[in-house]
């Protein structure tokens, strides 16, 4: 994966997404049963993540199209995202259609950087700006503001606007609650019920984040002899999310378990736990190799992984038709929802291997 502060993507840089090709070569294959934390089926935790992606039978009215994206924070998540932009892109160009867009974010998120980003992107004459919320406080207003003016906006990634907000559609995740309760049901279940647990959030007002961790003090509400001892927002920087395991279990010496609510702070507890040779149980999101690595290890018990690849792909797509003017409804949902499967140490060798090529 590579860091993308900003990227100006044409059909012609296609060529140069060296990785592509590795991640196509695996088939999804149908083996033996985990579930995703939506509650739906997965044969295999091959189909955690979709590669196999074909444009839908819908004929654009134009042969170039320039989109906008914004997003959280530069992160390897959203370089997953990029990925299935970038597939899509490809196919549509040898449709003879022309897909470029900017995709840029903040190194650190912030909602301030993001109406900044949004204001200046309106006035860029973009077929349809996208963004991932950073705060639904902050920017839908925003959104709304742009929709009424008359700007094609969508959302996308991992946080949708406030409810009622008038962006046109949203990919992604529609299931951040049920993740968070998913993964915390599976760490209660681990600690047979009973125990002192923190929370690490992420990024202040971030919905999918902020919706996550509703998810796991509700489940953790459910049980008690479970308490929670601490929440802490690391604002998805493995370094913060290090320094307020290492300050909780200085706190809680007995602490029994993490919830970790992105990507990046399953990372910064599993070295916290490490260095204070801890027995806490690690649960949390998504695909980051060494995070993948601690699963593999029984450092972290398990992961909650988002199908990057195709909330890429089918961002892409949905922007075009958007672009055409096209509403939700037969051509495409109102809101496109995404898979989450939660996957355990005996699939941490696959996944390193299906993303990174790592073989064990």
């Amino acid at each position: 994966m590579y860091a993308i502060k900003k990227l100006l993507r044409t059909a012609a840089a296609l060529a140069a997404a060296a990785l592509l090709p590795f991640f196509l070569s695996f088939p999804a294959a149908a083996e033996s049963g985990e579930s995703t934390a939506a509650g739906q089926p997965a044969n295999d935790v091959r189909t955690a993540v979709d590669f196999q992606h074909q444009l839908d039978s819908y004929q654009p009215k134009k042969d170039r199209y320039n989109f906008y994206f914004t997003y959280k924070t530069v992160h390897a998540w959203w370089d997953a995202v990029a990925l299935g932009m970038e597939e899509a892109q490809r196919q549509y160009l040898d449709r003879g259609i022309t897909v470029t867009y900017e995709y840029m974010a903040p190194d650190t998120a912030s909602a301030e950087d993001q109406t900044r980003r949004l204001l200046e992107a309106e006035k860029g004459g973009y077929d349809v700006i996208g963004v991932d919320v950073a705060d639904e406080a902050v920017i839908s207003p925003l959104l709304d503001r742009m929709v009424d003016s008359g700007v094609k906006v969508m959302t996308f990634s991992s946080s949708d606007a406030a409810k009622g907000c008038r962006r046109i559609a949203y990919v992604g995740n529609t299931h951040n609650y049920e993740d968070g309760a998913a993964l915390t049901e599976a760490l209660c279940r681990k600690l047979n019920y009973k125990g002192k647990v923190a929370i690490l959030v992420g990024s202040v007002g971030a919905p999918c984040h902020e919706d996550r961790a509703a998810g796991a003090r509700d489940t953790i509400a459910r049980y008690g002899d479970m308490e929670i001892v601490a929440t802490e927002y690391d604002m998805d920087s493995i370094s913060l999310a290090y320094d307020l395991t290492r300050k909780i279990l200085s706190e809680h010496p007995d602490l029994d378990g993490i919830i970790c609510c992105n990507m990046s702070n399953p990372v910064g507890a599993a070295r916290a736990v490490m260095r204070s040779q801890s027995s806490a149980v690690i649960v949390g999101m998504d695909h980051d190799v060494e995070a993948l690595r601690y699963l593999r290890d029984g450092i972290i018990y398990c992961l909650g992984v988002q199908d990057c690849f195709s909330i890429g792909f089918d961002t892409i797509q949905a922007a075009v038709k958007i672009a055409d003017g096209n509403l939700p409804g037969d051509l495409f949902p109102e809101k496109t929802d995404e898979i989450t499967t939660i996957i355990y140490q005996k699939d941490a060798a696959i996944m390193l291997e299906l993303l990174y090529g790592e073989i064990s």
